[in-house]
């Protein structure tokens, strides 16, 4: 048996999941953001005690790092490391666009639907995105990154009648010509099932981090001095 605990704390709403051999057995919520540092480790004890394991027993613990809040990332991941470092278990990590992308491409993909490619979409600050995209056999054709919504439009204007959107776009975006009716999803929560899933087949090819050198998804560089607009 293969147990992994799934940590999500990239937004408002925190989330603690236990999973077994990629099956979930048991998840928590915590829908204030602010509360996380407070709560998260309760959380996990509780989960733990509800599986009627200790933590020595997890096989792996996954993280979703981001892209999101920098403090929720933060106590997230530090949490996690606080685990494995004291009881030698291997750490994984998944971004939130290949998280969405995935889950969606396992609902079209049970449902027969043809596929040219999944774009993940989340906004960022000041007319900006976190973008990723995958084809129809989920492989990645965009690494996640960081770009202009200008640039996500134009990246939709490319992209054909099987192309699939998942994420949280401006209004702006959802009203460009490109998206096809019924193309789009808005949804920025994971589904815990499809993470389980995957989290298994990584654990299985031992898709396992560095502890020393994980770091959250950023992927927005932060600035400190921002230039002044001009009037």
């Amino acid at each position: 048996m293969s147990y992994i605990l799934h940590i999500e704390t990239s937004g408002n709403e925190g989330t603690i999941a236990l999973s077994e051999d990629g099956k979930i057995l048991f998840t928590e919520q915590n829908a204030h953001a602010r509360d996380h540092a407070a709560s998260i480790n309760l959380m996990v004890e509780r989960i733990l005690q509800a599986a009627e394991i200790g933590i020595q027993q997890l096989s792996a613990i996954s993280v979703c790092a981001g892209p999101g809040s920098y403090t929720g990332l933060r106590i997230g991941l530090a949490t996690a490391k606080g685990y494995c470092y004291a009881y030698d278990i291997p750490l994984m990590l998944e971004n939130k666009l290949t998280l969405l992308a995935y889950q969606l491409f396992e609902q079209l993909t049970q449902e027969k639907q043809s596929i040219s490619a999944i774009l993940a979409a989340l906004l960022a600050r000041e007319n900006e995105y976190f973008f990723a995209s995958y084809d129809g056999n989920f492989n990645v054709k965009t690494a996640p990154a960081h770009i202009t919504e200008e640039d996500f439009i134009h990246i939709l204007g490319s992209n054909s009648d099987n192309t699939y959107i998942t994420g949280r776009l401006s209004t702006k975006s959802i009203n460009s010509t490109y998206i096809h009716s019924g193309n789009y999803i808005d949804n920025e929560s994971i589904d815990v099932e499809a993470w389980a899933k995957r989290s298994f087949n990584a654990y299985q090819c031992q898709k396992f981090v560095t502890l020393s050198n994980a770091e959250p998804f950023y992927l927005k560089q932060v600035f400190i001095n921002k230039p002044l607009k001009s009037n």
